[in-house]
């Protein structure tokens, strides 16, 4: 990867992280011009509710996306797992009808495992525009971490170059804010000497990972 694809993936990356954050933080802003003209006690009060739940959705995204995108300075060579749980447990109640499951046997994690767990459930949430479960597992085996995230649901919605991402094999273009954090994750397990593998069908998608530790 030559330097300048590592700035068009960072600048990706970033698009990426605008884009979900730009929702919460405009809410943020609607609701404090919407509070500087309202006099009516019942709708101040809704007003600091919303206020309240944006900037918390803010907060839970940029925690998310610290662990999922960032370095995650503070933690060493390995994150514990209840901080993974916790950002992704935010994640996934902001999102709503989504049931998450946790299987999980060790009390930490490689930073390079988290981030592909994490992004895992990221684009199993992405699929489960109509709801349903989100089962995340990971268990360290043979000196290697393996992850498997699969959301099941009706009518999965997954974007095919988000599959071709996470095979590294995107064609010329295909690399975007949507499919970065895919392309990251096959970077990040190919200098692991590792692998990545996905299957869809129309009621479930289900993402693995094998990374060799250390």
């Amino acid at each position: 990867m030559n330097d300048t694809d590592q700035l068009d993936l960072a600048a990706l990356l970033c698009s990426r992280l605008c884009h979900d954050l730009l929702s919460p933080v405009g809410a943020l802003t609607n609701g404090l011009e919407l509070l500087a003209d309202e006099r009516d006690a019942e709708m101040r009060q809704r007003c600091f509710e919303l206020l309240e739940q944006s900037a918390r959705i803010s907060a839970d995204k940029l925690k998310f996306f610290r662990l999922a995108f960032g370095a995650a300075g503070g933690f060493g060579e390995s994150v514990p797992v209840d901080e993974a749980k916790a950002v992704t447990e935010a994640l996934v109640g902001d999102a709503k009808r989504v049931q998450l499951n946790w299987a999980l046997t060790a009390d930490r994690m490689p930073k390079g495992a988290v981030k592909v767990m994490l992004n895992f459930a990221q684009i199993g949430l992405d699929a489960l525009v109509r709801g349903g479960t989100l089962d995340v597992g990971a268990e360290s085996r043979n000196g290697a971490s393996e992850i498997v995230v699969r959301a099941a649901g009706p009518r999965i919605a997954f974007d095919e170059t988000i599959g071709r991402a996470l095979e590294n094999r995107l064609d010329p273009g295909e690399l975007t804010s949507r499919t970065a954090a895919a392309h990251m994750l096959a970077l990040l397990a190919k200098q692991a000497g590792g692998g990545l593998q996905f299957m869809r069908s129309d009621d479930a998608l289900v993402l693995g990972a094998v990374l060799p530790e250390g």
